[in-house]
């Protein structure tokens, strides 16, 4: 129980409670439980695991008050307090495995799933040995040494220009003088993403590296925050002609969010649309003038976009997405982990701890980013092994099954993981002076010069400063094990005889900064550790052989590392900043430090929890000079392994590899590219463009010979369905008349996405919104767009009812995104009913990942599976397949929607089966509608933007008072909101059983949502005039 030195004395009090308390004066609860004994119960309770800080600072109150009585009842409800904790603890420890239990259960039978639907394939290459595979598969260690990649093969992927898009959301990022450990927000990720991009930056092949995150106005911080673009390596001007105006590295900060306030991480979410839509429009005018400059007609398209930590990897996989281009995500520190370790204190429930937290949306952000990603970088293998296989989306075993497929060319059907790669964080050698066999000093320092001021503030707590050093850099956290060096350096006689001990403890990480101005100013985690050591140097008599400096900054820590070095450090807890020193470490042989040793060899490994081993280790260490000496040499061999020139080749190769997929109309090949499709004469040019060369007739004409049915599916005999309409394609014979859609010249583009239970109602809302602004209609500044979980068919086949024709709309989203149409500019006469064209380059966009049959079959089996366990209710199967009418929407109907898992269940039952998918449940649950997980109606609009021109912030998005299972995409973006009140109610079921609450996700006060308290023609008119006045 590191932390809880205090126990030894609380046992004792409890003890002395025990023996004080008799049988007339004893309270209820007492009596209530006979003979009741306070220490008994303690060791029982207590010791056996729980870990309570704050039960230190209730006895430090207690034991001050002198009154024995007071004193003894106060001690008392400490006792009932543990009880309380230590059962809730208990119960919650329950409630995890069981549904530990279920996850394995279900992981086994995807794996069961998977195997059949691969069997006949399976080879010795999937059958291999686990170590083998998995150190191939992770693409770290081999033979004590990092994989290295050829610098030619890399270089032969780098001869075009390479543009890369690095993401960081949260805390406070600059390029120089970071404050690191200002806040929780604020530390070692930012000194990562900043090190990477600048490294980045100078690589050969790289032209330009954007490092995207939020601009911050509040007048709380550094007005540097709020300047739109930073400059991270200011190129020489005898480069500038080679590199080009707009090359190297570059901060770019987008505005979202409240503008005056500084955001933590945890209230970020419901912002990340904005984020989204305006770091798109910076890529995309970026990406053109890049194109400009190294002379192509066509924009230079990111080659990844990079997300670090869950929000920036959701951010990064909604730009992906809208993109089409590969997404790469580093998760730093993973939501599902820190939930365990919050749970197995136990002092909080799944429900408190999101609550503070926003776990459940974090870890949802997560696998998104798992959904998305094609390549997982990590910095040792420990993070794949132990972190990212708690989540649905991530199987080792499986992984292992598929990637040796994809190595054979062999069909993986429709199943899907990112690859895992092992990459150590690099790290700067600007700071860096290292010291030689004799003990000199290389670099510029003078010998004669005055030390570092650092240097007198360490050495003031030493009686003999001429002893080594023994140097430990952490935050004043449990899990960093100070208490336990302190301890073993008080125990061992020799080591203290031969050693001096600085901890320089730092408030956020091991990067440092200031520690702190008052210990009861620090949190009660932090105060404690602090006051254990404290109370440690005194138990010991260490004073004069322990240094542990009230304030130091982050400019000190390499005069920290070179006071250090004069002295010969034995122990460093920053492992790689100690090697670039020439310091020997002694770290743990548990999780990322063993890969990193592996690589150095400059140190000892130990078990963190052995209070001798590392006694003996440190002890080991300074008294014998040749070890000291070959742990030193190995160090400063090997350190440049871990350089960030390194790392970023490594990375680089990495990236080329993923396979590109940009946009179809961005590709060079491409005779049909626009590259004037922004202009407002591009809409008015008749064009013969791929994406609009289909036409879909609904008139059910059977003549048409050669005419590629898109629902037309693989058909399971047996099978009920219900069919729609029959749906056919056929060529466009007249595209001379063809038109490239007119929204990039619209002023105003109204959306349609309220979630109605029929398509009457859908049609009917929509007419009063047609009826509260008439001159719309006709008007060329105005478009309307339906978007919609119906399909084309359905909608068509009630248009003239509404009264509405298909030339009314700019363009419909269907079956939840899962489908877009443009009505025909000149529909055939002799055809009653609309004829639409399908954009095919949506298709191509939303197809990647997509898994066809496969994900089909399987949804089936999950049907069948709930039909199986309701089989009693004689009304009939509860999910019925539909034929959707699309290639990229698996529809089914829902007789009882309490009869059928939520939607976050089935969710997770297609990620354990490495399925990616958008599982959207519509219609008040009656309804569900599986599309590509790139695929949703908020990303079809950005797409219409991408493609067409729509200017996002001219958009207004009609939505009801609840909706669909994504009706959260409807918020936060760019575009205005307009929540018509009282509409879609009935949809509050599907939303009761989310994996996280809808109002952490929606934004609150935000001067783009607007409510329509009476959704009749006047009403809607008030809330447009609003609206035109907002603008």
């Amino acid at each position: 129980m590191a932390g809880n030195d205090w126990i030894n004395s609380y046992l004792e009090a409890i003890l002395d409670v025990d023996t004080g308390i008799n049988d007339q004066k004893s309270s209820l609860l007492l009596r209530e439980r006979g003979r009741f004994s306070p220490a008994q119960y303690f060791v029982e309770e207590v010791i056996t695991g729980f870990n309570e800080t704050d039960l230190h600072r209730s006895w430090v109150r207690a034991s001050s008050i002198r009154n024995s009585e007071e004193r003894n009842t106060r001690l008392e409800n400490m006792c009932w307090r543990i009880w309380t904790l230590a059962r809730k603890k208990k119960l919650i420890e329950g409630e995890e495995a069981q549904r530990k239990a279920k996850k394995r259960v279900d992981r086994e039978k995807a794996r069961k799933n998977a195997a059949a639907d691969m069997s006949e394939d399976l080879s010795e290459g999937e059958k291999g040995d686990v170590v083998v595979e998995m150190l191939a598969h992770s693409d770290s260690i081999k033979g004590g040494r990092l994989s290295r990649v050829s610098s030619m093969d890399m270089m032969a992927n780098l001869d075009k220009k390479l543009y890369l898009v690095l993401i960081s959301l949260h805390g406070l990022i600059r390029g120089e003088n970071m404050e690191l450990g200002r806040d929780s927000d604020t530390g070692g990720q930012v000194k990562y993403v900043v090190e990477l991009a600048r490294a980045l930056g100078s690589m050969p092949g790289v032209y330009r590296v954007d490092l995207l995150t939020r601009q911050v106005m509040a007048p709380d911080v550094d007005w540097t925050y709020g300047e739109p673009t930073e400059m991270l390596n200011p190129l020489p001007e005898s480069q500038m002609d080679e590199i080009g105006e707009s090359g190297g590295a570059y901060i770019i900060r987008i505005p979202f969010g409240p503008k005056d306030k500084y955001l933590s991480k945890e209230v970020m979410w419901p912002h990340i649309p904005e984020f989204v839509d305006g770091a798109l429009g910076h890529i995309m005018q970026m990406s053109k003038v890049l194109g400009k400059q190294i002379g192509s007609e066509r924009p230079l398209w990111p080659i990844a976009i990079h997300g670090h930590y869950a929000d920036a990897g959701n951010s990064a996989a909604l730009l992906s997405g809208v993109l089409n281009v590969p997404m790469v995500f580093t998760g730093h520190s993973l939501g599902r982990d820190k939930l365990e370790q919050l749970l197995k204190q136990g002092r909080q429930s799944r429900e408190e701890i999101d609550s503070v937290y926003k776990i459940m949306r974090r870890i949802e952000a997560e696998e998104i980013s798992l959904d998305v990603s094609e390549v997982i970088i990590t910095s040792t293998r420990q993070e794949i092994e132990e972190q990212w296989r708690l989540y649905d989306g991530f199987d080792p075993v499986l992984e292992r099954k598929l990637r040796a497929r994809i190595k054979r060319n062999v069909s993986s059907f429709g199943r899907i993981m990112p690859r895992m790669v092992v990459i150590p964080p690099g790290m700067e050698f600007r700071n860096v002076s290292v010291q030689d066999i004799d003990g000199e000093i290389d670099g510029n320092e003078s010998s004669g010069g005055s030390d570092p001021p650092i240097w007198s503030e360490i050495m003031r707590f030493f009686t003999n400063p001429r002893k080594p050093m023994i140097l430990a850099l952490a935050r004043p956290d449990p899990k960093k094990n100070l208490i336990t060096l302190v301890k073993a350096f008080g125990e061992c006689r020799g080591l203290r005889d031969l050693a001096n001990l600085v901890c320089c403890i730092s408030w956020i990480a091991t990067l440092i900064m200031g520690n702190r101005d008052d210990i009861d100013g620090m949190s009660a985690t932090n105060s404690s550790v602090l006051l254990s050591i404290i109370k440690l140097i005194d138990k010991y008599d260490l004073y004069g052989q322990v240094a542990y400096p009230k304030h130091h900054k982050q400019s000190d820590v390499p005069e920290i590392y070179r006071l250090a070095a004069k002295t010969k450090i034995q122990k460093s807890l920053v492992y790689m900043q100690a090697a670039a020193r020439g310091l020997p470490i002694v770290a743990t042989k548990n999780g990322g430090p063993v890969d990193i040793h592996r690589v150095l060899d400059n140190g000892v490994l130990v078990d963190p929890h052995d209070q001798q081993s590392i006694a003996d280790a440190l002890l080991k260490l300074v008294a014998d000079k040749h070890l000291w000496g070959r742990c030193r040499e190995h160090g400063l061999r090997n350190i440049h392994r871990f350089s960030w020139p390194e790392h970023c080749r490594t990375y680089l190769s990495r990236i080329t590899s993923c396979k590109q997929r940009q946009p179809k109309w961005q590709r060079p090949d491409n005779p049909y590219a626009d590259p004037e499709r922004d202009s407002p004469a591009g809409s008015l040019k008749d064009i013969h463009d791929l994406s609009l060369n289909l036409k879909l007739s609904l008139d059910g004409d059977k003549d048409a010979e050669g005419i590629q049915n898109l629902v037309s599916k693989g058909k399971e005999s047996g099978k009920k369905q219900v069919k729609s309409a029959p749906l056919k394609v056929s060529p466009n014979e007249k595209q001379e008349n063809s038109r490239s859609p007119k929204l990039n010249m619209r002023k105003l583009i109204i959306v349609v996405s309220v979630d109605c239970d029929s398509v009457a109602d859908v049609l009917g809302i929509t007419k009063t919104i047609f009826a509260a602004n008439p001159s719309a209609k006709d008007s060329p500044s105005t478009g309307f767009i339906l978007s919609t979980s119906f399909s084309i068919s359905e909608i068509n086949s009630h248009l003239d009812k509404a009264g509405l024709k298909a030339s009314d709309f700019d363009a419909f989203i269907c079956n939840s995104g899962g489908e877009l149409y443009f009505p025909s500019p000149s529909p055939e006469k002799s055809s009653s009913d609309s004829l639409y064209l399908v954009d095919t380059d949506y298709h191509s966009h939303i197809d990647y990942l997509w898994g066809g049959d496969s994900l089909r079959n399987n949804l089936v089996k999950w049907a069948a599976s709930v039909n199986e366990k309701t089989k009693d209710d004689k009304e009939g199967p509860v999910i019925t397949e539909l034929d959707s009418g699309s290639s990229h929407c698996y529809g089914f109907s829902v007789r009882d929607p309490e009869l059928v898992p939520p939607f976050k269940e089935l969710r997770r039952l297609m990620r354990i089966q490495a399925l990616r998918c958008n599982g959207v449940y519509c219609r008040s649950g009656e309804r569900i509608n599986v599309v590509p997980v790139l695929a949703s109606r908020a990303q079809a609009l950005r797409y219409l933007h991408v493609r067409w021109g729509m200017a996002l912030s001219k958009v207004v998005v009609f939505v009801g008072e609840l909706g669909d299972s994504d009706y959260e995409a409807g918020f936060g973006g760019m575009h205005k909101t307009v929540v018509l009140k009282g509409y879609c109610k009935s949809a509050e079921k599907i939303h009761s059983c989310r994996s996280y609450p809808l109002q952490q996700v929606l934004p609150t006060d935000d001067p783009n949502t607007l409510e329509c308290q009476k959704s009749d023609v006047d009403g809607i008119k008030a809330v447009l005039a609003k609206l035109s006045q907002l603008k």
